[in-house]
């Protein structure tokens, strides 16, 4: 098996230590910080998969590596999928996740209908060619926060056929059923299947 080290398009310590994890140990990541990109790179698309496009090509342009990058959205039934595309920018611009949270349990208020799904897209440029992979979590938001591990809207968000939040879930237990978890186990079987 050929080792391959790969950019993660990301500067969340949280979000790197979780993929890390997921990742078999012949796939190293490195950091945005690791190859000095320390510029803000843009989100501006409409989509998720139109972010995590944006992300892996502004490091593959601008920096050389081959790399990947996520984006992902918190799409809730009742809001009209909100706040989606939006979910880190919620509450405001500084992806305050206690603020996201409030936010969005004010929303729900009064609403019966509290079904929701965490969809991540996930985009590779490897070798000059790219490939976009989706995963799908679907669930409820609690009424009020429970756990203290994981992040963003983690402690509000249950998985489906689940009894604990995300929060509250152990990080190997998450990673199996996680929108991230099955998006990245798509990409490392696309990797394993190059590597091989």
């Amino acid at each position: 098996m050929n080792k391959l080290e790969i950019v993660f398009a990301t500067n969340n310590a949280n979000k790197l230590k979780e993929v890390q994890a997921m990742l078999p140990k012949h796939i190293k990541i490195l950091s945005l910080k690791d190859i000095n990109c320390l510029e803000e790179i843009p989100e501006t698309a409409d989509t998720l998969e139109g972010n995590a496009i944006l992300k892996a090509n502004h490091v593959t342009k601008n920096y050389g590596y081959n790399c990947f990058a996520d984006d992902t959205g918190l799409e809730v039934t009742s809001l009209n999928n909100a706040p989606g595309v939006y979910s880190a920018r919620y509450a405001g611009l500084e992806n305050n996740s206690e603020k996201n949270m409030q936010k969005l349990l004010d929303n729900l208020q009064g609403k019966t209908d509290r079904t929701a799904q965490f969809r991540t897209a996930i985009c590779l440029n490897l070798n000059a060619s790219q490939t976009v992979f989706e995963g799908v979590c679907k669930g409820s938001i609690l009424s009020e926060k429970q756990g203290d591990a994981g992040f963003g809207y983690d402690p509000i968000f249950r998985p489906e056929n689940h009894t604990l939040s995300f929060a509250a879930m152990d990080m190997n237990a998450k990673g199996k059923i996680s929108h991230r978890g099955l998006a990245i186990q798509k990409l490392v079987q696309h990797l394993n299947e190059i590597l091989l």
